[in-house]
């Protein structure tokens, strides 16, 4: 059996899969198994912050991995603490709870969001946004608001309801005496790539100060420096009480985690919250060398690139009749069609560069940190001609 055969017999189909086989990659670039080369825009769904091959990350990987791969949480590690300090200096928030992926980065946020509900007025009820997306698993899933992620698995978590993002209004509207926490991404990805105005997000602020409400952020996909600031809420000028990311943390190696001050962190005491493999030696070594990097120059690379990004594909929006939007900032930008945009994406595919979208109608730019403005002109190139078959 080839690779598509094994797959197809051995695997959950869970996923509409491309029918290519990635083998290797560097920097910007991924091959498949028969030496096919594609420029990678999608950077395994924003993850991939140092690109492929990173001869530091590579070599801290291996370095780890000889010395130590996992002991559990019952005990410190080197690359663990390391990691919380650097976060938590280059930051506004004080302690770090670490896990694995972006889902349960969002369960350790709406965990102890209930912890301090019940602790403060026995409060349980989370608002979130309309088109959110927060993760799989159901308490993550039930803040997604998109029924379609969530209308088939019967009853979901409760005391969640939704407001619309960007409406201080409907949210104000939505609070009542037993809301505890209010969960917004700075940009929304999954729905769309749509950014939060900074005027929103203050006055959101200001709302949950005033009624001891917990102002939570999930900055799964648009945090770790993908804006062009280490944590997404410093492109904004609001501090949050929690933070979720992961994705990009670690460049690769499954890491996430949630950080909190330190007054709210309190509120978990030992035994309350665990993650088995969460901050082991291998991933935060990885994510060591991705802040170390973010920290020393590259953010303004991305800072940089977003501009140019951003520039090319309105240029793109003015010649093509069929794009109606372009959004975003930084390395995580958004190209609305006025046609569902899967068939564009494959044919970019088809000619060597990986794209993926944000909902039916939308095409999603989340290129590794590393990009250079000879990368973005290659993949406007293929993207322009791509386009031209659908206007």
């Amino acid at each position: 059996m080839n690779t598509f055969e094994k797959g197809e017999k051995y695997i959950m189909n869970t996923y509409s899969r491309y029918p290519i086989t990635l083998a290797k990659g560097d920097g910007m670039y991924v091959y498949d198994e028969n030496g096919k080369k594609y420029l990678d825009f999608a950077s395994g769904i924003a993850v991939n912050s140092l690109g492929h091959n990173h001869p530091k990350l590579v070599e801290a990987i291996k370095e780890q991995a000889q010395k130590l791969i996992h002991v559990s949480n019952l005990y410190w590690t080197q690359p663990q603490c390391e990691l919380a300090e650097k976060l938590v200096k280059n930051g506004s928030l004080d302690k770090c709870f670490f896990c694995n992926s972006g889902a349960e980065s969002i369960e350790a946020a709406l965990k102890l969001a209930r912890r301090y509900g019940q602790k403060n007025g026995n409060r349980q009820e989370i608002i979130t946004m309309n088109h959110s997306f927060h993760g799989r698993t159901f308490a993550a899933v039930t803040a997604t608001g998109q029924p379609h992620y969530n209308d088939s698995f019967g009853d979901m978590f409760p005391h969640i309801k939704y407001a619309d993002f960007n409406d201080f209004e409907s949210i104000k509207a939505t609070v009542t005496d037993n809301t505890v926490a209010i969960l917004i991404e700075p940009v929304q990805g999954e729905g769309g790539i749509h950014p939060a105005k900074p005027e929103f997000l203050k006055a959101v602020r200001q709302l949950c100060d005033e009624k001891d409400i917990l102002l939570l952020f999930d900055e799964v996909q648009c945090g770790v420096g993908r804006l062009g600031t280490l944590f997404a809420y410093q492109s904004f000028g609001v501090v949050p009480d929690t933070i979720s990311t992961a994705k990009g943390i670690a460049g690769g190696i499954p890491c996430g985690l949630m950080m909190a001050s330190e007054k709210l962190a309190d509120y978990f005491k030992p035994g309350d919250h665990a993650s088995t493999f969460g901050g082991n030696p291998l991933a935060t070594a990885a994510g060591n060398v991705v802040v170390d990097e973010l920290t020393n120059g590259l953010l303004d690379n991305v800072k940089e690139q977003g501009v140019y990004l951003s520039e090319k594909l309105n240029l793109l929006k003015q010649k093509h009749s069929v794009v109606s939007d372009v959004r975003g900032f930084g390395l995580m930008q958004g190209m609305e069609c006025t046609v569902p945009v899967a068939p564009i994406v494959a044919d970019t595919i088809e000619n060597g560069l990986l794209l993926i979208g944000a909902g039916k109608n939308v095409i999603r730019f989340v290129p590794s940190l590393i990009v250079s403005k000879a990368d973005i002109d290659k993949a406007m190139n293929i993207l322009d001609k791509a386009l031209e078959k659908f206007n």
